[in-house]
Parts: C-alpha cells; sequence; structure tokens
C-alpha cells in the first residue's frame, strides 16, 4: 500500500470538515446578507464553489443548516460559559459574569448578523432549541445546584432556577439587541437585580 493511499482515509475526513465549515460560512454571509426567509440553498451553494451533490452530502435543507448554525454558535459560546463558573466567588459573581458574557456574545453575533440588515431584524437562530443549547442548560443547571450545596444560593427547585434564569437573560438579551446604542452592562443589572431580588430589587426610573 502506498503512502497517499494510508493518508487518503484522514485527507478524505479533513476535506469532509472543510467542506461541512466553508457550507456553514457561506451560509452565515447569506442569511446575514439576505435574510433568513430570502436565502436559498441555491444562494449557500453559490458562495461554497461546491456542487448541488455535495451541498446534500452534508445537509438535507436549509432549515438542517440554520440549526447546525445556531448549534455552532452555542458551542463557542459554552467554554465562555464554563470559564464564568471556574472563576466565580459565588452564586451572584457567578450570575453577574455568565449573564454579561452571554450578552457581549449575542451582541457581538448580532452585530455580524445586522450587517445591511433592518435594526428591527434580529438574528434568529439564537432562538433556536437545539441540542447545544439543551447542553447549556445541563451546565447552568449544574453550577447553580453546585451554589446552593455551597451554601451561596438560596435552597430551591434547581431545575425552576436555572429554567427562570435562563428565560430572564435571554427575554432581556432580545430586548438588548432592538435598542441603540445596546448596552450589555445595564441589560446585565437589571436582568441580575430582578433574578436575586424581584422587583423590589429593581432602580426606579423617574
Amino acid at each position: 500500500m502506498s503512502h497517499s493511499a494510508v493518508l487518503s482515509p484522514g485527507k478524505r475526513e479533513q476535506t469532509k470538515v472543510a467542506n461541512r465549515q466553508a457550507i456553514l460560512n457561506a451560509a452565515r454571509e447569506v442569511f446575514a446578507e439576505l435574510g433568513y426567509d430570502t436565502a436559498t440553498v441555491r444562494d449557500i451553494i453559490r458562495r461554497t464553489g461546491l456542487s448541488v451533490g455535495a451541498f446534500y452530502n452534508y445537509f438535507r435543507s436549509r432549515e438542517e443548516v440554520f440549526e447546525a448554525l445556531a448549534d455552532d454558535g452555542v458551542r463557542r459560546f459554552r467554554p465562555l460559559l464554563r470559564a464564568c463558573w471556574e472563576e466565580a466567588q459565588d452564586f451572584e459573581s457567578y450570575l453577574r459574569s455568565a449573564i454579561l458574557t452571554y450578552y457581549d456574545f449575542v451582541a457581538d453575533e448580532n452585530d455580524s448578523w445586522q450587517a445591511g440588515r433592518p435594526a428591527s431584524e434580529r438574528q434568529p437562530h439564537l432562538n433556536l432549541r437545539t441540542p447545544e443549547m439543551e447542553r447549556v442548560f445541563e451546565e447552568v443547571r449544574e453550577s447553580i445546584g453546585k451554589a446552593i450545596e455551597k451554601g451561596g444560593a438560596p435552597r430551591v427547585d434547581v431545575d425552576y432556577l436555572a429554567a427562570a434564569c435562563i428565560a430572564i437573560a435571554r427575554e432581556i438579551g432580545d430586548r438588548m439587541l432592538e435598542r441603540r446604542p445596546v448596552d450589555t452592562a445595564s441589560a446585565c443589572d437589571f436582568a441580575v437585580r430582578l433574578i436575586l431580588g424581584g422587583l423590589p430589587a429593581l432602580p426606579r426610573k423617574a
């Protein structure tokens, strides 16, 4: 067996990874430029230089590419979230760090998406429920559980608390992205105060 034949499986795998990433990169650009509702599979394929058959070796539809992009974004965010827990001193510092990190991340992602798009059109894949999003929930739940065990958070239902933290952070984050300028620090402070103290803890407006 020749040396090139020995390497060929590895090279094929590298090509598969490169092709899949090329499709995702092209899709991100196409969705940003044309909008998700307008973009087509053919638009994505043209941007990659791959054949139609090559595209369908990796994805069955535009929707499947979109979900893969969502998972790709969450996969990049998860190490940042993990670092928030590792560096946190207590539950409040973890919560504040995690939410601010999330807001900075989605603001940067939204800036890429917004290039040439109307201000009202937010990046929709941030709201998809995907396997990677489920893993994020589990990481948040586990971190909150550890904080409770350490005595750094009240002994309440962990599932409900994790769900509430994520829901509040996401909903406030969506509204944050609609505002100009985007103020991640103020949005984070509002979300943390609401989670920790409820309505009495929120700053009053004149």
